[in-house]
């Protein structure tokens, strides 16, 4: 085969090798298939592979790297998406006698041949720093979820003694000496000694990460999105850094209707014939996303006005766990609207989105990281989004902040 034809590379990719297979554009087999190892997989590459080729895999979790170390050799790397793979080869198989398809023991040839006949269903593949976020951002996440088990498994114990819980916060460092005197057998007394040690173990960990996602708030690309989540009701930084590192790119989504099933808070449809009927969410998305913005949007109907009204009418026809779920889509609308637009909200309220400004200002300590006050810092944030030109002082808790004048309207 010349070395100018194009060939259609699969790789069917496992934890410590590669099974690979190619076709050409009549399908017809020209790599037959053969086993790599990961480690040998950069050097059997620089080797086999033609700047002419194009390469699929599916989306697992050592992808990335495979894409990163194949996709300045070939013309084209394809990730595609497994479960759509299935039903699209699934389909293939029952409908063509002939066997266009391969049985899924061949899984990279059956690969190969989609892409030869662009059947691959791919999915985004999320830059260097989006895949670093989003890490972040689960590392967190796993932090969270052993301390809320340490907690609960703390919990049980006072549940299960019959004891009566102090006051005050519960886990606080005041209430160790309360813990560590229980009357408790030996073997309880040293679980109940570890837990405690790995959940304070566990804090400053979790701080740190944390710390670091507020410094990326401030760098790029995240900084220039960053304050048109934080206007909106119900987002704090965290829930912003989750929010970003999600959808990645706004640009992705031409609609927010796009957007809503990406984060699988779509509705299911049934149609067929003269029968059509929703139902509950798809749940087919990143759930990370889907996580947060139901926690925003409980937040945001406690606090905020107009969001509670449009909870509390929904709550009334549709009970309220169905309509925090439509309040999250409803959230989820506007934050595709003042990512693409580059807007402030039309419902942005200027004294309180610079109450945000000012917290997100406090949480960075802007004044050592930046050499900024808080109340410059707010400053800078509003002409960004273009609103409260006119506003002078903002109060904080027992504080008023004096605002510099705004840049736009000097």
């Amino acid at each position: 085969m010349s070395n100018s034809q194009k060939r259609y590379v699969g790789l069917d990719v496992h934890k410590h090798y590669v099974m690979v297979g190619a076709v050409n554009a009549a399908q017809e087999t020209v790599l037959p298939p053969r086993k790599v190892s990961l480690l040998e997989l950069e050097g059997w590459a620089k080797k086999y592979l033609r700047p002419t080729d194009e390469v699929v895999l599916e989306a697992t979790t050592n992808a990335w790297y495979v894409y990163d170390l194949l996709e300045p050799l070939v013309a084209r790397v394809v990730v595609g998406h497994p479960p759509l793979i299935k039903l699209i080869a699934a389909a293939v198989v029952k409908t063509d006698k002939k066997d266009t398809m391969i049985p899924s023991t061949s899984l990279r040839t059956g690969l190969a041949k989609l892409l030869a006949v662009n059947m691959i269903p791919a999915v985004w593949v999320p830059p260097a720093h989006v895949r670093e976020l989003r890490a972040l951002i689960n590392h967190r996440q796993r932090l969270i979820g052993q301390q809320t088990r340490l907690k609960n498994q703390l919990r049980s114990l006072l549940h299960r003694q019959h004891l009566a819980p102090p006051g005050g916060q519960l886990f606080a460092a005041a209430n160790r000496p309360w813990w560590l005197g229980l009357n408790l057998s030996p073997s309880e007394k040293l679980r109940l000694r570890q837990d405690l040690t790995l959940l304070d173990q566990l804090a400053p960990l979790i701080a740190e990460v944390e710390a670091e996602l507020q410094r990326l708030s401030l760098a790029e690309p995240w900084a220039p999105d960053v304050p048109y989540l934080l206007q909106l009701p119900g987002i704090g930084l965290l829930t912003a850094m989750t929010i970003l590192s999600a959808i990645g790119q706004i640009d992705r989504f031409p609609t927010a209707k796009k957007l809503i099933g990406y984060a699988g808070l779509g509705a299911k449809v049934h149609a067929s014939g003269l029968t059509h009927r929703t139902g509950g969410i798809t749940k087919q998305g990143r759930r990370e996303l889907r996580r947060v913005l139901v926690e925003a949007a409980w937040t945001a109907v406690r606090y905020d006005q107009y969001w509670q009204d449009q909870f509390e009418s929904l709550a009334y026809r549709i009970g309220p766990e169905k309509a925090i779920v439509a309040i999250a889509r409803k959230l989820l609308v506007v934050i595709w609207h003042v990512l693409t637009a580059r807007v402030a909200d039309r419902r942005a309220a200027p004294q309180q989105v610079a109450r945000y400004f000012i917290h997100w200002g406090r949480q960075l300590r802007v004044k050592s990281t930046l050499g900024l006050k808080a109340s410059e810092f707010a400053r800078q944030q509003l002409d960004r989004l273009g609103i409260g030109q006119e506003l002078e002082q903002v109060p904080y808790g027992a504080v008023t902040y004096r605002l510099p004048p705004s840049a736009s309207s000097a």
